[in-house]
């Protein structure tokens, strides 16, 4: 059975992707770069930026514009986890814009995670933020799934995880 759902990226659609990331310390340029294009591979790769050594530790930051959500959205799909996506997405919506992060030791494995905001998980984040008109409308065009034809999701509804990360009950 070949999959007829329309995949949105973001690309053409009238929405701002940037991604973004923070090397320091012992953060290893090569494993940032791997974990950048596992998840967003049309960013391009990381910037000219040496492994750091003993006395010489990375210190760098990398922004990417323009990126793809192709592979970040097929990714949410494959791994059934559209509702958390909604949810930590939507949580730091304001108007046409939303900034959250993912997981770079999860990326690297090919994987999202969402952290919980205000952690810092171990391997650091990649910032994702997006802009445009009617990202709310987009956002839950993105993350649906059959499911939602049973139980309807929307953004902050009462089904939303809480702000700790815990999912909400319901019945």
């Amino acid at each position: 059975m070949v999959d007829q759902r329309l995949r949105l990226s973001g690309v053409g659609e009238g929405f701002s992707v940037v991604v973004s990331t923070q090397l320091r310390g012992a953060d290893s340029p090569i494993q940032v770069t791997t974990a950048l294009l596992n998840v967003f591979p049309e960013a391009g790769g990381g910037q000219e930026t040496p492994e750091p050594v003993f006395g010489k530790a990375s210190n760098v930051d990398w922004s990417f514009e323009s990126v793809s959500l192709k592979t970040f959205l097929h990714l949410l799909h494959e791994q059934r986890i559209l509702d958390t996506a909604l949810d930590a997405i939507a949580g730091g919506l304001q108007g046409d814009k939303t900034e959250f992060t993912i997981s770079r030791l999860a990326a690297l494995a090919g994987k999202i995670a969402f952290p919980i905001p205000g952690e810092a998980p171990l391997g650091g984040v990649f910032t994702v933020a997006i802009e445009g008109n009617g990202l709310d409308e987009w956002l839950q065009a993105a993350t649906w799934h059959p499911g939602r034809s049973q139980v309807p999701r929307s953004i902050n509804d009462e089904r939303a995880m809480t702000e700790d990360g815990d999912a909400s009950t319901w019945l």
